[in-house]
């Protein structure tokens, strides 16, 4: 009892000790609220309207559920609910995309100080623009799924694909986004494929064209750029990197609509931590590219790059 009660005090004592602390915190408050008002500062005060990341996570899984009926939805589907159950989803989606195309638009129309351009019908229009291009999404994907059925010995089937791989989400995902970019829809598109960077390491730019039965082995650190240009039947491995040239510090403005990164034709290979760069490099045609590389100079068709095999040195308890 005696210990209990010397407990007792030690927590009162404690509880004391630690609530002032909670003083130091308004000072600190001040700062932050006086940085939001200075020159430079990015915040987002005000009524200026802009999407909800969360919201549109939420509409990369609902996609999900559209494009592989059955994965990832809750209730369970058959021949029979198929066309009911994808209707409800793509009419959710519809709206719930339309909403945040129009926030997108508005501040986008906001931010520049720009006169109205009717942005929810602008809205509204863009996404049943993109709702048109499911089938064709669906199609492509299923294209995708098959090269990894075919490139990767280690696949047991579409369903391993579908769940597992990493490459397929992060494509999946590019696909709706890239879609979105050619809309011309602000900011969701990036927003959705660095979504996709945070949860497979795989970083796809939405304005990237690559064609069909595309096939990211492992796929971690996997870089591709903006202009990138992808062919079909492309294979690539983690670590490779398609991108652009050093630039300058004021890259931003003068490089925007140039074309910085490379062009990758049909059939091609590139393995394990290569990187290409530069918009006027072009890996010709059924060409096969090894890993550790660093490359921006173009080869033509059918050409095989590879390191020269380097001298390994082993050493043992008795030296070399």
């Amino acid at each position: 009892m005696f210990q209990k009660n010397i407990d007792n005090i030690q927590c009162v004592d404690d509880a004391e000790n630690i609530s002032h602390l909670y003083q130091d915190i308004p000072p600190v408050v001040k700062k932050l609220a006086a940085c939001c008002t200075q020159h430079g500062c990015f915040d987002h005060l005000g009524s200026i309207p802009i999407p909800t990341y969360e919201k549109v996570v939420q509409i990369i899984n609902q996609a999900r559920r559209i494009l592989f009926p059955g994965y990832f939805s809750t209730t369970a589907i058959n021949p029979a609910n198929l066309e009911y159950c994808l209707g409800q989803e793509t009419t959710e989606l519809f709206e719930n995309l339309a909403s945040q195309i129009v926030l997108a638009i508005q501040h986008e129309c906001f931010q520049a100080r720009q006169s109205c351009t009717r942005c929810k019908g602008q809205g509204y229009r863009k996404a049943i623009d993109f709702i048109e291009t499911l089938p064709q999404i669906s199609e492509m994907l299923a294209a995708d799924i098959q090269a990894a059925l075919d490139g990767d010995p280690a696949a047991k089937g579409g369903d391993e694909v579908i769940f597992s791989y990493p490459g397929l989400r992060a494509i999946s995902i590019y696909r709706m986004a890239h879609e979105l970019h050619k809309l011309a829809v602000p900011v969701l598109p990036r927003i959705m494929t660095e979504y996709a960077h945070s949860v497979t390491g795989i970083d796809i730019h939405p304005g990237a064209s690559i064609g069909r039965n595309f096939f990211i082995d492992h796929g971690t650190g996997v870089v591709i750029g903006e202009t990138t240009i992808i062919g079909a039947r492309v294979r690539i491995y983690q670590g490779v990197t398609l991108g652009a040239l050093s630039l300058p510090t004021d890259a931003g403005k003068r490089y925007r609509n140039v074309k910085r990164h490379p062009t990758i034709e049909d059939d091609v290979i590139v393995y394990a931590n290569t990187t290409i760069l530069g918009g006027e490099t072009v890996i010709g045609a059924r060409s096969v590219i090894g890993g550790n590389i660093w490359m921006t100079d173009s080869v033509p068709a059918d050409t095989k790059v590879m390191l020269k095999k380097p001298e390994l040195l082993y050493f043992g308890n008795k030296g070399k």
